[in-house]
């Protein structure tokens, strides 16, 4: 087992929740209430949630109907980790531009979250995918 990195290691775990449909407003509800107290400010904390809920959307969608949220602080930046179980995805899926409006809706949560984020990555879990968004917290 290797250490961990620097950002590991200034890693503090806030909130790890599993969820599907029905938990969202509740998981909503905890993250802004997490964002607040580790002081992510607002027009930031609103756009946070509204990434977060379309990534947990999209993995109730199109990855099995539910999946793990991990909220954490990490080097001065609030960081949610979703992992779903679905078949998993590269970031390739999110278009570069907006999404029409008369579009079925591909890509459009992904293309939303990575706008309004500060940091958005798309990994391979060990099964699934995990998307990574993070937000800076004022200093």
């Amino acid at each position: 087992m290797t250490s961990p990195g620097p950002a590991e290691q200034s890693a503090t775990l806030l909130l790890e929740c599993p969820f599907t449909q029905e938990d969202l407003p509740r998981l909503r509800m905890l993250v802004d209430q997490y964002a607040d107290r580790e002081g992510l400010p607002e027009p930031e904390r609103s756009d946070f949630i509204v990434a977060i809920d379309a990534v947990a959307t999209n993995a109730i969608t199109h990855a099995g109907g539910g999946g793990t949220l991990t909220l954490r602080r990490v080097d001065g930046h609030l960081e949610c980790h979703i992992h779903d179980s679905g078949p998993g995805f590269t970031a390739d899926v999110i278009p570069p531009l907006a999404p029409g409006i008369g579009d079925p809706g591909e890509g459009r949560g992904l293309w939303l979250a990575r706008h309004i984020t500060e940091y958005l990555k798309v990994s391979a879990g060990t099964i699934g995918a995990v998307v990574t968004l993070a937000m800076r917290l004022p200093r």
